[in-house]
């Protein structure tokens, strides 16, 4: 077993990384290998992977990645990131004495605030579709669509409603109507506990029904590194997730303690694409909703929301699963942000170069 493989061994049981980031360390690695011996058809030997490693080859590599393939600088960290932690773990198998990625000089990223919904946009969302979250029957679809038209606000225009339009074309197919009706109601229920708890997507996609402990209101999620934590659930939330679950029962049978709490209309666990698109498509139907719609960008949401509420930062890091302070810190750049632009729009000395007075 050659060092890589036994680097990227190391990642996935000690470390307890995720397949994602190990195949991402284990193309790194092959990609930095394959520059440093470019010249070579051969593999190289261990022995030769460390001679290799050396500041002037990383420094070389990384003028490689950013002017001959043109990656961003926070790309390109992310390469030297991966080299530095392969050489720590050579450090520790007393194959190399230093680290030679610490001497490379990094790029300078732009530092990237986190994205956000507005609170309005999302309440607008929750009170637009309530009816998809309502105790499941076997209404046929002309007696939904009846209730979901007088649901509606005023001024309303039914041509441009595409829920409408997809419901009319399935007006005179039950079993399609119902399967379609289950489906909408998963992907609410999704985005409401995505929003309430701020969990990853997969702590959401291993959820289990056993997870949710309704005597006491609390979600056990299983997080990075297999890392268990309780959080609280809202009396809303568990009401959605209940009154969805019975839907479950309506299409997929009875349920079990160990079943997936989450699964598609075939009764499968949800998988993370399907989040995507659950996410992205709900909230691309819905007014108010711009830039880029991801289940991470709920999360931010929450987090943000939260400190803006005056939680403290330690009870926000303990919701969402960060395994340092630092982690959750980014979030206090959002709320400096809103208040500078209030304070800009206000402040009488900050109005016209402060012009307007004292």
């Amino acid at each position: 077993m050659d060092l890589i493989e036994r680097y990227l061994r190391y990642v996935e049981h000690i470390k307890r990384y995720s397949d994602k980031t190990v195949n991402t360390y284990g193309a790194v690695l092959g990609e930095f290998m394959r520059h440093a011996f470019s010249d070579r058809e051969d593999a190289p030997t261990d022995e030769e992977m460390l001679q290799a490693l050396t500041p002037g080859m990383i420094r070389g590599y990384e003028v490689h990645l950013m002017e001959d393939r043109g990656l961003n600088a926070r790309t390109v960290n992310l390469h030297i990131s991966v080299l530095s932690g392969f050489c720590r773990f050579l450090m520790k198998e007393s194959l190399l004495t230093s680290n030679p990625a610490r001497t490379v000089t990094r790029p300078k990223t732009a530092k990237r605030l986190p994205t956000t919904f507005r609170q309005s946009a999302l309440e607008s969302y929750f009170m637009d579709t309530d009816i998809f979250a309502a105790p499941p029957e076997d209404a046929s679809p002309e007696e939904f669509i009846r209730r979901y038209r007088e649901s509606r606000p005023k001024g309303y225009r039914e041509n441009a409603d595409e829920t409408m339009q997809t419901m009319l074309s399935l007006e005179k197919n039950p079993e399609g109507f119902r399967l379609w009706l289950y489906g909408k109601r998963l992907r609410r229920a999704l985005i409401m506990t995505l929003y309430c708890t701020g969990i990853r997507r997969a702590e959401l996609v291993s959820l289990n029904r056993g997870d949710l402990d309704s005597g006491r209101m609390t979600m056990r999620i299983r997080g990075k590194g297999d890392k268990m934590r309780e959080i609280p659930v809202t009396r809303s939330l568990y009401e959605e997730i209940s009154l969805y679950l019975q839907a479950v029962e309506m299409i997929c049978g009875k349920e079990d303690r160990d079943q997936a709490l989450f699964v598609t209309v075939r009764g499968r666990r949800i998988y993370p694409e399907y989040v995507d698109r659950a996410v992205k498509a709900e909230l691309g139907e819905a007014e108010g909703f711009t830039g880029r719609k991801s289940p991470h960008v709920l999360r931010h949401t929450l987090a943000t929301e939260l400190l803006d509420s005056g939680t403290d930062l330690y009870s926000i890091k303990e919701l969402l699963g960060h395994s340092s302070l630092a982690a959750t810190q980014v979030y206090t750049h959002n709320s400096i942000e809103k208040l500078r632009k209030v304070y800009q729009t206000a402040h009488p000395r900050a109005k016209n170069g402060g012009e307007n007075g004292d």
